[in-house]
């Protein structure tokens, strides 16, 4: 079996604007990089809008009949986030490149994939598009793995944004843990440790507040001593990540200090989860990352990664401000789960 790459072309038809950082050249980069430098066992695919039902598990109606009715126009919906003629399109075929990606997983057609799509979607609510995003991409696809019997979906979400949306859709339930590293404070301002979830949710939503600055050795430290352990005690059918690009240490938005080898390791990690507790079923979905050159090279390395053709550890190393925000995280989580030692 092959890793699947889910793209199309349309989604350059979504443009948020002149200068906007989440432009069409983003997926073009990504692209022309893997045009350049092919990797064995992948195979590309064309991805199916998103049904009514699938937008709708996620989406109230009057949201989702909102951007269908835009289709062909130009709107702007909140101060970051606008709409072009091409983008109701481009916004169907991202939440619907999500809910194939992991159907194809879920029913073993693939061993993963990387639905590489636009517009991005982790701070789109229930109820409106926010943060460049229009349709919550990866809150529908764990909803359409619950669909196909999936009784427990692990979100892990490294993008520096906190993912508010994915948050907010499954923070009083227990079947899906949504797990985030993210800077804080910064936008959206949610994403504090004390965020544990509510009611029978509560411990299923796990944040990491990182102060600026972080590097590889500080991620890794947040995934094995946070992340990795949750998630084994969890065991998951599915893991998903919302793989946002933006902690890169030349993004101009965000404010990390990750390489290319530090997302690759990432990578690594979650394939070697996945390996270890739902047979390798593994999907990622494109979120943020604004620095074309480190986008495209780091979304080159987590896709070698998931065909077989690399393999990356963490440096070691923590500093003390990952230490802290890691304590704090184990603060808020000590009475759900049981800390590594």
């Amino acid at each position: 079996m092959t890793t699947r790459l889910f793209v199309d072309r349309r989604f350059e038809g979504h443009v948020a604007g002149p200068m906007h950082p989440e432009s069409p050249g983003r997926l073009r980069a990504i692209l022309e990089v893997l045009d350049r430098a092919p990797i064995a066992q992948t195979s590309r695919h064309t991805p199916r809008p998103a049904t009514r039902e699938e937008l709708l598990a996620v989406h109230g109606l009057e949201h989702v009949e909102l951007v269908q009715s835009l289709a062909g126009k130009s709107a702007q919906l909140d101060p970051d986030t606008a709409m072009s003629p091409g983008s109701a399109e481009a916004a169907l075929l991202a939440a619907g490149a999500a809910a194939q990606a992991t159907l194809d997983v879920m029913s073993g057609a693939s061993a993963n994939a990387f639905a590489l799509v636009r517009p991005p979607g982790h701070h789109a609510e229930r109820e409106r598009a926010m943060g460049f995003c229009l349709f919550n991409n990866v809150a529908v696809a764990a909803e359409a793995a619950r669909r196909a019997g999936a009784e427990r979906v692990l979100v892990l979400d490294w993008d520096v944004h906190h993912g508010n949306g994915t948050q907010h859709t499954f923070e009083t339930r227990r079947d899906v843990l949504f797990c985030s590293s993210h800077q804080f404070p910064y936008y959206p301002g949610s994403g504090a440790p004390d965020e544990v979830g509510h009611g029978e949710g509560r411990g299923f939503t796990v944040n990491v507040a990182l102060p600026g600055s972080q590097t590889d050795a500080d991620y890794g430290a947040v995934f094995h001593d946070v992340f990795l352990p949750i998630a084994q005690a969890y065991r998951p059918d599915l893991v998903l990540v919302s793989a946002g690009f933006d902690p890169h240490r030349a993004d101009p938005i965000g404010g990390m200090n990750v390489t290319e080898r530090g997302f690759a390791a990432m990578a690594s990690a979650v394939k070697d989860l996945a390996t270890e507790v739902c047979g390798g079923k593994l999907v990622l979905l494109l979120e943020g990352g604004y620095d074309l050159d480190g986008l495209s090279q780091s979304v080159h390395a987590c896709v070698e990664v998931l065909a077989g053709q690399r393999r990356d550890d963490f440096p070691t190393g923590v500093g003390a401000a990952a230490s802290r925000a890691i304590a704090e995280t184990w603060a808020a989580q000590g009475s759900f789960w049981k800390r590594p030692t």
